[in-house]
This record gives structure tokens, C-alpha cells and sequence, in this order.
């Protein structure tokens, strides 16, 4: 029995939920999360404190993976509206350092993973995650970040002028400061040794920006003292990519790459700065850091359900169906849909539905951006894939986490969100789909849906067996 406490970035289904959900499909894999109500939302900030106690009372545990944005700010969202001065986040800074290193002591086996974000700038006016401010100046906050790093890298005098007020400026300069001052503090928690392995998240990035010159500092940083840390493109899929690689570091898995589009592995997605291609080998380097790509004799496909031009985008109804045939494979699979951003490829959908599902099919997933599709499948899909090796895969609890990703990804992301406006009957929208869902699982379950958050881009589902049972 593998014991894993893992601390998500916040109370999102995607976030917690999905990490509960993946931790069933191993019969012999103990994850052990805070409880729902102490995790931050959109408008709600962690129980920091309770989760630092929490953590002191973490005993007799292989692993502990640990979400940072949760603990100093109160979750990814407070991390970019927090006013906390730097002094009183080192606080939180020396009380995390002296418990992680008394649990050390006490187990020399006991491995940390822990990741932080390096903090956004959106393209947008759209404040909801953001300070108040954004929601006027957020574009040109975004404009000035890309123009002064621009200046600097093409080495112009000066970059273009702005028009935002100077005290709007400052508060964010003051903010994106104190959180690159807390990320540069990790670098030595990683030299002392307090975290095994470190991620520096860069979350809807681009070319050019002031983020962009912060990861490029931490990543010379990493370099010129040999830590064991990385930057990488993503957000909400680290954490499970390392509570993947504490499940399957020491296997060796042969994994063979199937693009559903060869010729265009080099394009870039939406939100993200590096290629298709980088991006599924970061995500696997990562979650399954001895893996091989293997060709000739692989163990595990990853299919890959590439764009050809241009990636869609479903926030925005710029939906692009692909009519591309999908066949079953002889050896285990991962789909890895991301054909659009933020939801299903249709076409994809109905033809995975029309083949059938079958033994070798271990995992899917199509949400948000490419590195979130591709990370979280990888965890689906590996941690299966392991369980089977060793017999102790919950085919049931296998089901069920595969029906909330198809009438997520594919129901809700790629149509009924189209339709939410104010209270509408949620059951009434997702019963033909739940109908197809179950007829393709063999199933007979019932669901549950709400909004978490309070908005449409993401829906909780809750799934239970009805009164007939399951039909496995």
C-alpha cells in the first residue's frame, strides 16, 4: 500500500475532485486530502491554517505532494488578488521550512513534490480572477508586460507608452515582485533539500511578457545550481503529474506517442508557448519520469487527437469537429483529446462511441487547455495502467470517473454550457447523453450536476449506482 497526502490548488472538481476519483483506480493507493471545505474557490481563501495542521499531523506517509499556492496565499486565485506583504508571507515561508524538515528527520524515506505557480497576465478585461482593476486595465497591463520584455530582448531604447493610471501599475509591479521574491525562496528550499522535485507553473502564457522573464531567471537559476526543479507550461494537471510520478517512478513504462495529425506536432496550442509535441513529452517527463518513447514494442499507447490548423476554442464557440475514424487498439490507450481548447472534439466523441468500449481503453480526458488534457490523462490512463499490472485495478471506480470526463469534456464543455442562462434543468439537458454514456460503459448510473464556482466554465458531476445496480 502506497500512503499519498496531496494537497490540491483549490476546491475545483478538476482540481480535487479528479485527484480523489484517479486515486480509486489503484486498489492499492491511499491519497489522503484536506477536507473539501478547508480548500479555496473563486471567491474563498484556503484555511491556511488548518491546513498547516493538517500537515504537522501527517504521519507514516511515502509521499506528500503539496500545492504551495494553497498554503501561503489561499489558493492559485488569491495568489494574484492576495495584498499580503512579503513579510508576512515568510512567515507561513519559515513554519512550512521547520515542519517539512522534522518530518524528514523522522522518515528518511519520505519524499516532498511541491509546485507554484508563476503568476499570469491575461489577455482580457475579465476580472473574475484577477484584482478589480482588470476589468479595465487587464489588456493593457498585458500590452505593457509584452512590450517591455520585447524592448528588453530586441534591445530598443524604450517600450511603447502606456496609458494605466501609475498607482494601478505599481500595485501590480508590488504584487508580481512579492510573488517572484516567494518563488526564488523555493529555489533554496530545493537545494536544502526540503523538496524532492519542484515545478515552476507558468499558467496562460505567451512570447513575450514579465512572467516569461521570470521563468526564464528560474530556469538559469535551476541550471547554474544543479537543482532538481523545472519550469513548466501548465497549471491545474501538475500536481497530478507529480502525485503520477510518486505512484509510477520506479517502472520503466514503454510508451508509444499516436498523433491523429503527424504533420502538425510542431504547431502551438492556445495559452500555452511551446509546441504539441514539447508539450506531451514535458507532460510525460514529469508524471512518468523513467518512461521510454517507444515505437517498435511500446506497453501503453498515448493517442493524441491533435488540431491540423488551429486549435478551436469552446469558451468562445469556435468549435471544430474533426471527422477523423477512430479504431481500437490490440494494446493498452490513453486518449488525449485536444483538438479544441476547453471541451470534446465531437466527431471524436462519436466515433470513440461508436467503436465501443473495450478492456484496453484506460483513460481520457479533453478539458481546458492542451497541457491540462494531456497531464491529466497521463495520470488516468498510467496509474491504470500500473493497477492492472499488479491486479489491482477497480474497474468500477474506472467507469465512473471515465463517465464524469465524457459528460464533462464532452456533454457539458462542447454543448450544454451553450445553453446555460441563469437556472436551467440540468438533468433535462444531460439525460440523452447520460443515456449514451451508460450504454457505452454498460452502466446504469445516475448523476448529479451543480456549478461550484457560481459560473459555466466548469461543472461539478456526481456519480452514483441506481437502485438496479451497476452492469459490469
Amino acid at each position: 500500500m502506497k500512503k499519498i497526502h496531496f494537497l490540491p490548488i483549490d476546491n475545483r472538481p478538476i482540481t480535487y475532485s479528479l485527484t480523489k476519483e484517479i486515486s480509486k483506480l489503484h486498489k492499492s493507493l491511499d491519497v489522503r486530502l484536506p477536507k473539501k471545505s478547508l480548500m479555496g474557490g473563486l471567491y474563498k481563501i484556503s484555511d491556511r491554517n488548518s491546513i498547516f495542521e493538517w500537515l504537522k499531523n501527517i504521519e507514516k506517509t511515502d509521499l506528500i505532494v503539496l500545492s504551495l499556492d494553497t498554503l501561503i496565499y489561499g489558493g492559485l486565485v488569491s495568489s494574484r488578488r492576495s495584498n499580503e506583504t512579503i513579510d508576512e508571507i515568510k512567515v507561513r515561508l519559515f513554519e512550512l521550512n521547520k515542519i517539512l524538515k522534522e518530518k524528514k528527520r523522522n522518515n528518511k524515506n519520505l519524499k516532498v513534490y511541491a509546485t507554484s505557480s508563476i503568476m499570469r497576465i491575461s489577455n482580457n478585461n475579465i476580472n473574475e480572477e484577477e484584482k478589480e482593476y482588470w476589468n479595465k486595465w487587464g489588456k493593457e497591463i498585458y500590452s505593457f508586460s509584452y512590450d517591455f520584455h520585447k524592448a528588453k530582448v530586441k534591445k530598443l531604447k524604450k517600450e511603447k507608452p502606456h496609458n494605466i493610471p501609475k498607482e494601478i501599475l505599481n500595485d501590480y509591479l508590488d504584487t508580481r515582485k512579492r510573488n517572484f521574491e516567494v518563488n526564488k525562496i523555493y529555489l533554496d528550499f530545493v537545494e536544502n533539500k526540503v523538496f524532492d522535485f519542484f515545478i515552476f507553473s507558468k499558467d496562460d502564457t505567451g512570447e513575450y511578457g514579465l512572467n516569461v522573464l521570470e521563468a526564464e531567471f528560474l530556469e538559469g537559476e535551476i541550471k547554474k545550481r544543479k537543482l532538481n526543479a523545472i519550469v513548466k507550461t501548465g497549471a491545474d494537471e501538475i500536481p497530478l503529474g507529480l502525485l503520477l510520478r510518486g505512484v509510477i517512478e520506479d517502472y520503466p513504462i514503454k510508451i508509444k506517442v499516436e498523433y491523429l495529425n503527424k504533420k502538425s506536432t510542431n504547431l502551438i496550442s492556445r495559452y500555452e508557448d511551446i509546441s504539441v509535441e514539447n508539450c506531451v513529452l514535458s507532460q510525460i517527463k514529469i508524471g512518468a519520469k523513467n518512461s521510454i518513447i517507444e515505437d517498435v514494442n511500446p506497453d501503453i499507447i498515448l493517442y493524441v487527437n491533435n488540431f491540423t490548423d488551429k486549435q478551436g476554442d469552446l469558451v468562445f464557440r469556435d468549435l471544430i469537429n474533426s471527422s477523423n475514424e477512430f479504431k481500437k487498439f490490440d494494446l493498452p490507450y490513453i486518449i488525449a483529446d485536444i483538438n479544441n481548447a476547453n471541451g470534446a472534439d465531437r466527431g471524436l466523441i462519436e466515433n470513440i462511441l461508436k467503436e465501443g468500449y473495450n478492456k484496453n481503453f484506460l483513460g481520457y480526458s479533453g478539458y481546458n487547455t492542451s497541457a491540462n488534457t494531456i497531464g491529466s490523462s497521463l495520470a488516468i490512463g498510467l496509474i491504470s495502467y500500473i493497477a492492472k499490472k499488479e491486479n489491482r485495478f477497480d474497474e468500477k471506480n474506472f467507469k465512473k470517473l471515465l463517465s464524469i470526463r465524457l459528460l464533462d469534456d464532452w456533454a457539458y464543455q462542447s454543448d450544454i454550457r451553450n445553453y446555460i442562462s441563469g437556472n436551467f434543468n440540468y438533468k433535462k439537458l444531460f439525460l440523452p447523453y447520460e443515456k449514451r454514456v451508460n450504454e457505452f460503459l454498460y452502466t446504469n448510473y445516475d448523476f448529479k450536476y451543480n456549478l461550484p464556482w457560481k459560473r459555466s466554465f466548469e461543472v461539478e458531476i456526481k456519480v452514483k449506482e441506481n437502485k438496479n445496480g451497476n452492469k459490469i
